[in-house]
């Protein structure tokens, strides 16, 4: 039974990424990749490629292309350390916020939408249930006891 369940999880996971890409490619947003990176800046601040590798989990090649692209089209700038290390930061262009809060707020449209006829409980439940996954996500992996 526990078996059965994590596989509609993995599906539901799957489909969940499916529809959020789809969504965020709507009307000029950002793809789901340029959104990712975009969204961490916003949070966490100027960060190098190594650092935005250690949190994404993402090889440095991978988001060399990434990074390169929002480069050339201005989403993201490089910056020197603001404390003063070796490696370049990169940091979000005001376009970059512009593109990247006007894509978020499709996508919180879209979810109020889609939970319009959830109760508020059940909101709070989904919310936690998330970040409890999200964060057992993020702390699986090379060199974890869950490994």
């Amino acid at each position: 039974m526990r078996r059965r369940r994590i596989a509609d999880i993995e599906y539901a996971q799957m489909l969940l990424s499916r529809y959020t890409i789809a969504q965020l490619r709507q009307d000029g947003g950002l793809d789901r990749s340029a959104y990712v990176v975009l969204a961490r800046l916003a949070s966490d601040g100027p960060l190098s490629i190594a650092e935005l590798s250690d949190l994404l989990r993402l090889d440095t090649s991978t988001l060399q292309r990434q990074t390169t692209a929002a480069l050339r089209v201005g989403l993201v700038d490089r910056i020197p350390d603001p404390d003063g290390g070796a490696a370049r930061k990169l940091t979000l262009t005001d376009e970059g916020r512009a593109r990247l809060d006007a894509t978020r707020e499709r996508s919180l449209h879209a979810l109020e939408k889609i939970l319009d006829e959830w109760t508020d409980d059940d909101i709070d439940r989904f919310a936690d249930l998330l970040h409890r996954f999200n964060d057992a996500i993020e702390s699986y992996g090379p060199g974890s006891p869950k490994d």
